[in-house]
């Protein structure tokens, strides 16, 4: 190097040391811009004469993928391994996800006469995600689903009771659990993990992460005894990695700075599905370390929730089990507006082009052979879910012109009857009957920021990539807190999958 190179470095690095250095960094991370030479400002920070624990591997965050990140890292022969949990509970948004896990070729499948694949389902994930998904990444989910499937079942012992449709996908695949929700894989992640010995540690906030002179991340500084949200609570501390650290915080869902520096339309205005604690500060915290972020502008509304239930609710599990069954209207007009199984983005563009809440329905044959009771139970309780003795009491309640609205449920009834839908080509199920049979039920839809498609970059074998296009060395990462996978859209049902299957990876690469 010569001598004026080295002095370039010399001062780019003293820089970084100062206030301002860290500040201009953290500017260029939230604009998306590269930080170069990338690990410049973790190789900066001084380690800790003393670290206060010390594991193998730490694992940030406690939902699907930290979990069977962990297991795994302990199954590969890591010999202390602690998960790190900022909230007061574990699980994230995986304990209340659906419980809906894609894969190909399953048993549910087969006991119902679905042909699947995993070509058919990669095909799904790159026509929904608009190619560009990252085509290897794409297919590790759907080529390992599966496997990852069965590796819930029989080690874990999760129950999976009934086959599922998710709008974009070419068939049923979604194979969901007894309790229609993600607590049944949660905690059975949690019981298998504790049996391993692994360490949980629920309010535990990383603050940074520490690296060598070399970039290699060693460490972090949490804060214990962290209140969400309060950033001045707890006390620091420092937790050594003697062989990596993996990275499945989740997404940025309810981060509502960081979401609208990717997309301003996503004011505070518009809710979201998440737990509170779905903010970026942990992707950011990796790229501050020279991790590269990719695709952070592609964030998902989900086109199931209703304006009239907090946070994700019961109303995604009555309509996902209803596309396909019964129709999806316009209040304001009393007819279909769009294919009621297309997928996520779609439907919820044409809600919001709509510009109002927007209604879905089934009748006394859809409803109980489709929605999982305490689902609907929950949801007519709480009053999100409505019920009618007539589809005239159906059209007052919404201020629908009635008469359209008659004329366009006898039109929906007869694309069932022939099982094909000459308006939408919404898929019909063979075994949707026409609407016509009372009570019937109803739910209000208005779209809520769901998903993060886009955050860090990584590899088949889940390394975290730097800007100088290597990897980071000591940090590995899966679930939402990654991109690449699922492209411009994800499809129901996948997250489970990605998030098993590269948590798995993660945490055998991680204890290697």
């Amino acid at each position: 190097m010569k001598q004026d190179d080295s002095n370039k470095a010399l001062s780019r690095r003293n820089f970084l040391k100062t206030a301002g250095g860290a500040a201009a960094i953290a500017g260029l991370v939230t604009t998306g811009l590269p930080i170069l030479p990338g690990k410049a400002e973790a190789a900066c920070e001084p380690l800790p004469k003393k670290w206060d624990e010390t594991y193998d591997v730490v694992v940030i965050g406690s939902g699907f993928a930290g979990l069977a990140a962990a297991i795994e890292a302990k199954n590969a022969g890591a010999k202390d391994v602690a998960v790190l949990e900022k909230m007061p509970v574990y699980g994230g948004n995986s304990i209340i996800n659906g419980g809906d896990f894609c894969a190909p070729d399953t048993r549910l499948q087969k006991e119902n006469g679905v042909e699947d694949s995993p070509e058919l389902m990669l095909k799904d994930m790159l026509r929904a995600g608009l190619y560009l998904n990252h085509p290897e990444l794409a297919g590790i989910v759907a080529y390992n689903a599966k496997a990852a499937l069965e590796w819930t079942e029989s080690y874990l012992g999760v129950k999976y009771t009934r086959l599922n449709f998710h709008g974009g996908h070419s068939v049923k695949r979604a194979n969901g659990t007894i309790n229609s929700s993600g607590s049944e894989l949660v905690s059975k992640e949690l019981a298998k993990a504790k049996e391993l010995g692994v360490k949980i540690q629920l309010r535990t906030k990383l603050v940074k992460f520490l690296a060598d002179k070399e970039g290699r991340i060693v460490g972090m500084e949490v804060r214990k005894g962290y209140k969400f949200p309060d950033d001045n609570s707890g006390k620091a501390a420092f937790i050594k990695a003697r062989r990596a650290v993996v990275l499945s915080s989740g997404g940025f869902s309810n981060d509502v700075a960081l979401r609208q520096i990717h997309d301003p339309r996503l004011t505070d205005k518009l809710f979201s599905t998440n737990q509170p604690g779905a903010t970026g500060e942990a992707l950011l915290a990796a790229c501050l370390v020279g991790a590269m972020d990719v695709q952070m502008d592609w964030i998902q509304l989900g086109p199931w929730t209703s304006p009239d239930e907090k946070g994700f609710g019961q109303v995604p599990l009555f309509c996902e089990r209803l596309v396909g069954y019964g129709p999806m209207i316009n209040p304001k007009t009393g007819k279909r507006f769009f294919k009621e199984t297309g997928n996520r983005k779609e439907r919820a563009d044409a809600i919001i082009l709509v510009g109002h809440p927007v209604i879905i329905m089934g009748d006394s044959y859809a409803v109980p052979k489709q929605v999982f009771p305490n689902a609907l139970k929950l949801g007519m309780e709480s009053g999100a879910i409505k019920k009618f003795d007539s589809l005239e009491a159906v059209a007052k309640e919404y201020n629908m012109p009635a008469t359209v609205f008659l004329e366009e449920i006898k039109r929906w009834n007869s694309f069932v009857e022939k099982k094909k839908d000459d308006d939408f080509d919404c898929m019909i199920f063979k075994d949707a009957r026409p609407t016509v049979e009372a009570p019937f039920y109803a739910a209000r839809l208005w779209p809520k920021v769901h998903h993060t498609m886009g955050g860090l970059l990584i590899n088949k074998n889940a390394q975290v990539y730097g800007f100088d296009m290597n990897p980071v060395k000591g940090l590995y990462a899966c679930g939402e807190v990654t991109g690449g996978v699922h492209g411009a859209v994800r499809l129901g049902g996948v997250a489970m999958a990605d998030c098993i299957v590269f948590g798995r990876i993660a945490g055998k690469n991680a204890a290697g």
